[in-house]
C-alpha cells in the first residue's frame, strides 16, 4: 500500500469513527433530561409505538434541541477552523471577529425598537448583526491580512459588546433578556428553528467544503498560496462570508458559545492530519459532539432546571484555553 493510499484509509476510518461517536452522542443526548428515556424508548418513539408522553417528549423537544446541537456545534467548529487557517491564529475562534458581540448588539437594538420578542425570533437579528460585524471587520482590515483581521475584529467585539451593555443597562427589562440570551441555551429549539437554521447552515457547509483547498494553501503563508494561484484576499474574503455565516446562525440559534470554534480544529487536526477538506470535516463531527455533550450534562447537573451550556463549555474549554496557550509559549534560553 502506498502512502497516499495508507492516508486516504486513515482518514476514512477516523471519519467514520466520528461517525459512531456522533451516533452514541446523539443517541445519549436523546435519552437524558428532566425525564430520562431508556434507549429502547427512544426506539419505541423513532417507529411509532412509544406512549403519548414519550413521543410528545421525544418529537417535540429532544429531537429538535439534539439536532440544532448538531447543527450549532458543527457550524462554530468549522467557523473556527477556517479562522485558525485564514489568519494564521492558533487561538483563533468566531468570536475573534466580533460576530457574538455583533449579534448580541443586534439581538438589543431589535427587542427594543422593532419590539421583536428575542424568545420568539433571534434568528434573523443575530444573523444580521454577525453579517454587519464581519462586513465591519473587513472594511477596517482593508487588506485583509491576519494581523489586521485580528485587530479589527478585537476592535469591533469590544465596541458592540460596550455599546450592547451601555444600551442594556438603560432597560432593566431588555437587560434581563440579553442577559438570558448571552448565557446561551438551545430550551427553546423547535422544529420551526431547526428549518430555518438550515438556510444558514447549508450554504455555509458547501462553502468552507468548496474553499477548504485554497484555505490548507494560506495556512501554509500568503507568498506560497499565491505562487500556486491562489486569489489570497478573495478567499479570505469568502471565507469570511462563510465564517458570518456558520457563527452568525449558530450565535441566533443557541446564543454566544465559546471554545467550540477553538478546541474542535485543534483535536481534529492531531487526528487527521491531512488535507483541510477532511480537517473540516472531523471538526464538524467534534463540534457537534462536544455540544450534544455539553447540553446533556446542562439538563441534567440540576435536573428538572438547567444550568446555561455556555457555563459547561466554559469550565471544559478553559483548561485546554490554558493548555494552548502555555502549549504555545516560548522556551526561555539559558
Amino acid at each position: 500500500m502506498t502512502p497516499l493510499a495508507g492516508s486516504r484509509l486513515r482518514v476514512i476510518l477516523i471519519v467514520l469513527c466520528c461517525g459512531l461517536i456522533l451516533s452514541a452522542t446523539v443517541l445519549l443526548g436523546l435519552s437524558t433530561g428532566a425525564r430520562h428515556m431508556p434507549f429502547g424508548t427512544v426506539f419505541d418513539a423513532i417507529r411509532g409505538r412509544a406512549d403519548d408522553e414519550a413521543s410528545l417528549i421525544f418529537w417535540d423537544i429532544r429531537l429538535p434541541r439534539v439536532t440544532l446541537a448538531t447543527l450549532v456545534g458543527a457550524a462554530l467548529a468549522v467557523s473556527g477552523g477556517i479562522i485558525q487557517s485564514v489568519t494564521r491564529n492558533p487561538l483563533g475562534d468566531p468570536g475573534l471577529l466580533g460576530l457574538n458581540a455583533g449579534a448580541g448588539l443586534a439581538i438589543i437594538i431589535g427587542t427594543g425598537t422593532l419590539g421583536t420578542d428575542i424568545i420568539s425570533s433571534p434568528f434573523w437579528l443575530a444573523a444580521i448583526g454577525a453579517g454587519l460585524a464581519a462586513f465591519t471587520v473587513q472594511a477596517l482590515a482593508g487588506l485583509p491580512t491576519p494581523m489586521r483581521l485580528t485587530l479589527a475584529g478585537i476592535a469591533v467585539g469590544a465596541f458592540c459588546f460596550g455599546l450592547t451593555q451601555a444600551i442594556a443597562l438603560t432597560d432593566p427589562d431588555r437587560f434581563d433578556l440579553v442577559r438570558n440570551w448571552r448565557a446561551a441555551s438551545l430550551a427553546a429549539a423547535t422544529a420551526k428553528n431547526v428549518l430555518a437554521s438550515l438556510w444558514v447552515f447549508v450554504p455555509g457547509f458547501l462553502v468552507a467544503l468548496w474553499i477548504a483547498p485554497r484555505i490548507g494553501l494560506i495556512a501554509l503563508g500568503d507568498d506560497r498560496a499565491a505562487s500556486l494561484g491562489v486569489s489570497v484576499h478573495r478567499t479570505r474574503f469568502i471565507s469570511l462570508i462563510t465564517v458570518m455565516l456558520l457563527a452568525g446562525g449558530a450565535t441566533a440559534a443557541s446564543g454566544p458559545i465559546a471554545f467550540i470554534g477553538l478546541a474542535a480544529p485543534h483535536i481534529a487536526r492531531r487526528a487527521v492530519q491531512a488535507g483541510e477538506g477532511a480537517t473540516l470535516a472531523v471538526t464538524a463531527f467534534i463540534g457537534a459532539e462536544l455540544v450534544i455533550l455539553a447540553d446533556a450534562i446542562a439538563r441534567t447537573v440540576i435536573a428538572p432546571n438547567e444550568i446555561p451550556i455556555s457555563v459547561v463549555i466554559a469550565l471544559l474549554g478553559a483548561p485546554f484555553l490554558i493548555f494552548m496557550a502555555r502549549r504555545r509559549q516560548p522556551t526561555r534560553q539559558a
